[in-house]
């Protein structure tokens, strides 16, 4: 368990390969659940153990930038989302019609708001299904996981540009539309002031990572799940998941194309869930005897 905390804080000086660190991560929530008996904290904590190995998975391959930016995917997105929005993007539609440079309207700093605060939701909703609904956590659990563990494999295979990337790379133009803007990094810049570049390092980890955008699509997956918890959750989960969608492709940060890509991602985990229960049900147990041989 010790190892996979350390093994992302040390990958670089030590020079590990991905692969090693991924596994060596990956391990750590499974060590736990084998040296810790079941318990509300030990579920947080392997929670918090499993995003630790994704935030590393996520983040390494931007630790070689000129690598990264050798193989980024930049035009396929442009042309699938001009031809969605009918020859112009939606981003440039929306920041046309909404947005006035320079400045940001009170619609500009909620959706912003709901950007940011993207950080805490899958997570907060999977809290609050453990304290009101303990006996729906561990399926909301994997599902909610495999959403971002299958996502990051997208960022590995075919790295993509955002809209932002794409603009300043001379991508995106059109002769009667102002240049897109990257609204949410304007925002951070004057309301963080200098703030905002240490926090933009920490939390961007890799800005070349947006196929499938699991910023949507784990959205969409918290809404499912808090729809089953309650009427009331239900209206919170999905206004919040809607108002995410509009956030994202307003402030330059996803494509459409983006988004669809993510709840594909997640309709298909969640279609795929009974089918799979089963090989969960044995990964399951096989931890469980390993718990009882190290209690024995």
């Amino acid at each position: 368990m010790a190892a996979g905390v350390a093994a992302p804080l040390v990958r670089r000086r030590l020079d590990l390969k991905p692969s090693a660190v991924a596994v060596v991560s990956a391990s750590a929530p499974i060590a736990l659940c084998v040296v810790r008996p079941r318990s509300r904290t030990r579920d947080v904590l392997t929670c918090c153990l499993q995003m630790w190995a994704y935030v590393a998975v996520y983040q390494m391959p931007h630790d070689d930038p000129q690598a990264l930016r050798a193989r980024v995917r930049v035009d396929y997105p442009v042309r699938i989302d001009r031809a969605l929005g009918a020859g112009t993007l939606p981003t440039l539609r929306l920041q046309r019609r909404l947005s006035q440079p320079g400045r940001f309207s009170l619609l500009d700093r909620v959706l912003i708001w709901a950007h940011w605060l993207w950080f805490f939701t899958p997570h907060t909703a999977l809290a609050y299904v453990l304290v009101r609904r303990p006996d729906l956590f561990p399926r909301a659990a994997v599902l909610t996981y495999a959403v971002f563990d299958i996502g990051v494999i997208g960022y590995w295979a075919i790295p993509t540009a955002p809209p932002w990337y794409a603009a300043e790379k001379g991508r995106i133009g059109h002769a009667e539309m102002p240049q897109l803007r990257r609204m949410m990094y304007e925002y951070g810049e004057l309301f963080w002031e200098d703030g905002w570049q240490p926090l933009y390092s920490f939390l961007g980890g890799n800005p070349l990572a947006a196929m499938p955008s699991l910023h949507f699509a784990t959205s969409v997956m918290a809404a499912h799940l808090l729809t089953e918890v309650g009427p009331v959750e239900a209206v919170v989960g999905w206004g919040y998941a809607l108002t995410l969608g509009l956030a994202l492709v307003y402030l330059g940060e996803h494509y459409v194309v983006d988004l669809l890509a993510g709840l594909a991602l997640t309709e298909t985990i969640r279609g795929a869930a009974p089918r799979t229960r089963p090989l969960a049900v044995a990964a399951s147990r096989a931890v469980q005897a390993l718990e009882a041989r190290a209690r024995a």
